[in-house]
């Protein structure tokens, strides 16, 4: 007998991401997201009833992979279409127990065209059906296990847009009969800059937390970079292309670059961050640093470098610099005018305009910010006011810095940085009071 307690607290320790492997080998299994889902969810929920008569078992997570999967055959065998999805999905009753992996012992193929069960899911999602936006949200939110709060902030979009184009992406998987399938070799590089999207994406939601208590989830950030690895070792191969190879390894250099501030970037006392100005760069990770600015190097020098490979190119100059001070801010704006060029988004608008401020004054700076004060999508995006109170700041603009640090800290983030706004909001309030 198992107390109800600790089944509780096993089934509370089982991460995000073991449910989405769980969740994620249901969807490719049975091809409906919302059988997934629910099977997903009743299977915790028979765990909650019977592991307390029949204990914990020895790997929790196969269990309930193995009971989601009976589940999910159980709802499957009660429709009237059981014959063709029985016949489509090639379900045998009697096939054994997934091990205590992320794949399927079934899904040859799919280890074959791609050597990453996981990395295989990620292809599986971007089937061309679907819009390049619901792709990329359906990644995210079954396969990297993220949220649809997380999702949105990552995509840039209100939470209820999110919400909406996950419904319609599912519904458009079901009427299509969509395969959440890992594609033939030869279709893989059509889907490779989807995969290298949500893998940036999956480390940008790490990096900077949008929920949570923490401002990092460090899972997060190393399974983004191990599978960007994973990724630029396909270029080698006949499933990509060779014209991808500079961006696949400027992935994988910005990555490492902006990983190398890790140890850096959170207070030890309290968790909360770190602006890169305050930053002990002796703390810096120089392993990371080194294989980084050799990668940067070789993306920029290569064939069809594109974002990534800029990207990295602009981590290389901070990496590089002895100090905050010493920093090549005018060579990064030039950096983001050429990165704007392949992606013209606010985002990269923003970086441009607090690079050119550094280069050439605050006063610029707070120009080319207020500028882009319109932008309904920065409305919504943190740093966009606190690089707006930081440069308002430094003019001494105190009232300006005050109400955009109380607009940063009213669109939702992790509690760590909520912490770390309120204190230099009290800090620019002591300003205004003295």
């Amino acid at each position: 007998m198992t107390s109800p307690e600790t089944v509780r607290r096993v089934l509370a320790a089982i991460d995000r991401d073991a449910r989405a492997r769980i969740l994620a080998t249901l969807a490719r299994r049975f091809g409906d997201l919302d059988l997934a889902e629910d099977a997903t969810q009743d299977a915790f929920a028979q765990a909650i009833t019977s592991w307390p008569h029949t204990g914990v078992p020895e790997s929790p997570e196969a269990w309930l992979k193995t009971a989601a999967k009976r589940k999910a055959l159980d709802v499957v065998r009660r429709e009237s279409v059981l014959a063709q999805k029985l016949a489509r999905l090639r379900i045998e009753q009697e096939r054994a127990p997934a091990p205590d992996r992320l794949g399927d012992p079934a899904d040859a193929t799919a280890v074959q065209a791609v050597p990453d069960e996981r990395l295989a899911l990620f292809f599986a999602c971007a089937h061309p059906a679907m819009s390049i936006e619901d792709r990329v949200a359906l990644t995210l939110r079954f396969v990297a296990g993220l949220t649809t709060a997380e999702v949105a902030h990552a995509l840039l979009v209100p939470v209820t847009t999110m919400q909406q184009r996950i419904v319609r992406a599912k519904k458009r998987i079901r009427t299509l009969g969509v395969p959440l399938e890992v594609p033939p070799r030869e279709q893989l590089p059509a889907r490779l800059a989807e995969v290298q999207r949500v893998v940036y994406l999956l480390y940008a939601e790490g990096f900077a937390r949008s929920v949570g208590e923490a401002h990092v989830r460090d899972d997060l950030t190393t399974e983004a970079i191990r599978l960007a690895r994973v990724l630029r070792a396909l270029v080698g191969g006949e499933a990509c292309v060779q014209a991808a190879s500079s961006e696949l390894t400027g992935l994988l250099a910005l990555l490492l670059l902006t990983e190398a501030r890790r140890p850096a970037r959170v207070n030890g006392s309290e968790g909360q961050p770190v602006p890169l100005a305050a930053q002990d760069r002796q703390l810096w990770n120089r392993e990371f640093i080194v294989e980084g600015l050799a990668l940067a190097e070789a993306a920029a020098g290569a064939p069809g470098a594109g974002p990534y490979a800029i990207q990295a190119a602009i981590a290389a100059v901070h990496a590089e610099a002895e100090s905050f001070a010493q920093t090549d801010w005018k060579q990064i704006a030039v950096l983001y005018g050429l990165l704007e060029a392949h992606e013209p988004g606010p985002v990269v608008r923003l970086g441009r305009a607090v690079a050119l401020g550094r280069a050439h004054g605050p006063a610029v700076g707070r120009r080319l910010l207020d500028s882009l004060a319109g932008d309904p999508a920065l409305a919504r995006f943190r740093p966009f006011h606190i690089a707006r109170a930081v440069t308002l700041e430094e003019l001494a603009d105190y009232s300006g810095a005050a109400a955009a640090y109380r607009l940063a800290l009213a669109i939702p983030g992790n509690e760590a940085e909520d912490g770390y706004l309120a204190a230099a909001l009290d800090g620019i309030l002591g300003e205004l009071r003295g």
